[in-house]
């Protein structure tokens, strides 16, 4: 596959239903955690080599029925990390595969709220290359991703315990991830200096 263009609705229900299969391990990302690692990637300092964030991904190899599967399946994770990648570029915030809530919903047997699988995958992202990305200014960054380390439930300091126990603040921050995405992504790849 040459080109990369965005990727469409149709594309992403075929990805879905992939990941979802029984060709990929347990343990492997759904669509919302692939996303979520994807944006993380994207807004890295450093670039992560596909091989390595596609063994995350997938946890293990996948049972592809044909080379020609591996080749689509491969392909539409490249068109969604291209388009994400767009979205930052051009300082749109990139639409999330998931509500900006951490309530469950009441109908579904969750364990977990789907922004939390999301914000869980982007950590993993930025765990990759944790140094990288706290490097410079780790109290900055750190106040850039609180939103998203809050939604993960991750972490167990003391303000990040007591934000989860206020559902109206951590509500809030929830509803500014998309746009804390392109301040990130800005803070790494339009320095002001």
């Amino acid at each position: 596959m040459t080109a990369t263009g965005l990727i469409t609705e149709a594309e992403l229900d075929q990805l879905e239903a992939f990941l979802f299969s029984s060709a990929v391990s347990e343990d492997s990302l759904d669509l919302i955690g692939t996303h979520g690692l994807l944006c993380a990637l994207n807004i890295s300092p450093t670039k992560v080599p596909e091989q390595e964030w596609l063994d995350l991904l997938f946890d293990s190899e996948p049972k592809w029925e044909s080379a020609e599967q591996k080749e689509l399946i491969i392909g539409l994770l490249r068109k969604l990390h291209f388009t994400i990648g767009q979205d930052l570029y051009n300082d749109q915030e990139t639409l999330l595969p998931c509500e900006l809530t951490l309530d469950t919903d009441e109908d579904e047997d969750e364990d977990e709220p789907e922004l939390t699988i999301w914000a869980q995958s982007f950590m993993e992202g930025v765990f990759m290359r944790e140094e990288d990305w706290f490097g410079n200014d780790e109290e900055t960054v750190a106040g850039l991703l609180l939103p998203i380390m809050v939604a993960s439930e991750l972490f167990d300091d003391p303000e990040i315990l007591e934000i989860r126990q206020d559902r109206a603040l951590s509500e809030e921050m929830a509803e500014q991830i998309p746009e804390l995405l392109v301040d990130l992504y800005l803070y790494y790849h339009a320095p002001d200096k």
